[in-house]
């Protein structure tokens, strides 16, 4: 078949999405289709671009290019899932958050209440026109259901490069690897710094807007010896920090997904995450595969404390991890047959 994935794409910003359009796209050519990635370019502000851009998806037919008929459309994300087609298939990956979950009446401007109708309402028309509906996890399927009361069903996919991650024995550290924002919250662990008793050290990778404003954090509390932001590393160093960490910290706010509760399993780290940490709940399992916990520093550092002054214990909770990410069937193939169903061609 000839598939069409349609998604966005973020100038200068690279992250899972953009990994998992590629993944996705590797998968289906094995299975013997003939596949492209179309994107637009998306930026987050004004309220008109965004209000344009909806209504160019929405007229942007995929049925046929240039005398080749396209077999079938694969939309991810906001607002490429507007695309028409005949043969559409949902694997949502997002919509607009700032619309839905991460919506604040109380400073939002008139602009930001009318696109937020017209998102609303174009999103339910378009997603009932789609009879195959499916989500990254169930978190994206969980808030589809709660302000749009529409279903779908997750399908889990493994993160970059799964083959390339290993175990090694712990050194003394906590790993956290994120981009530097506010929503991913590395100040919740910066500030559980300050309270650990025992010689823990923590290591952040990654760069982002929030850099200069954890340096400072870490300067006023005087941890520098204890937090270490390392900024940006590549995906080999990134998979050594795992294999040699004592475990993760990963405590987004309501993350979509979170490549990064994956990946340490994969490593065969245990997982400190937050009760509103959106994603990441549905692998981490508190006590057997890390800990879950109140999004405060102090209850943080007491877990932190706790892998330092337990490493048998915590190398336990990292191979249940492991053991449990093995029984999800994640794989590539899994997502493929589940999004063509009968209308497989492997090769």
């Amino acid at each position: 078949m000839k598939i069409i994935i349609a998604s966005i794409q973020v100038p200068f910003i690279d992250g899972g999405s953009v990994l998992m359009t590629q993944g996705l796209k590797k998968a289906l050519i094995k299975f013997g289709h003939q596949v492209e990635v179309v994107t637009i370019p998306f930026k987050f502000t004004p309220v008109e671009y965004i209000d344009d851009l909806i209504d160019f998806w929405k007229n942007q037919d995929f049925n046929n290019f240039n005398g080749h008929h396209i077999d079938m459309v694969i939309a991810l994300q906001f607002p490429a899932f507007y695309v028409q087609h005949k043969n559409k298939v949902l694997w949502l990956m997002h919509q607009h958050r700032s619309v839905y979950e991460l919506y604040n009446e109380n400073i939002a401007t008139l602009e930001d209440k009318n696109l937020k109708e017209k998102i609303k309402k174009t999103d339910i028309q378009e997603f009932l026109k789609i009879d195959k509906r499916f989500s990254m996890c169930q978190n994206i399927s969980n808030r589809l259901l709660k302000y749009n009361n529409i279903t779908s069903t997750p399908i889990y996919h493994p993160p970059y490069r799964e083959d390339k991650f290993y175990c090694e024995d712990s050194y003394n550290y906590i790993f956290c690897p994120s981009r530097l924002e506010e929503l991913k919250r590395q100040d919740l662990l910066i500030k559980a710094m300050q309270y650990t008793k025992t010689d823990i050290v923590v290591i952040i990778a990654g760069d982002g807007g929030q850099k200069d404003n954890y340096e400072n954090l870490i300067k006023s509390l005087n941890i520098s010896h204890k937090v270490k932001l390392i900024g940006y590393i590549s995906q080999e160093e990134k998979e050594t920090y795992y294999a040699r960490s004592l475990g993760v910290f990963f405590a987004p706010y309501d993350e979509d997904y979170g490549y990064i509760t994956l990946e340490a399993m994969l490593s065969s780290k245990p997982v400190i995450t937050c009760k509103d940490s959106g994603g990441s709940l549905e692998f981490v399992i508190d006590n057997e595969t890390g800990f879950i916990t109140q999004p405060d520093p102090k209850i943080i550092a007491q877990k932190l404390d706790w892998l330092y002054s337990n490493k048998k214990e915590a190398k336990m909770l990292g191979e249940n991890g492991l053991k449990i990410y093995k029984e999800k069937n994640i794989s590539w193939d899994n997502v493929v047959k589940k999004l063509l169903g009968n209308k497989l061609n492997y090769l």
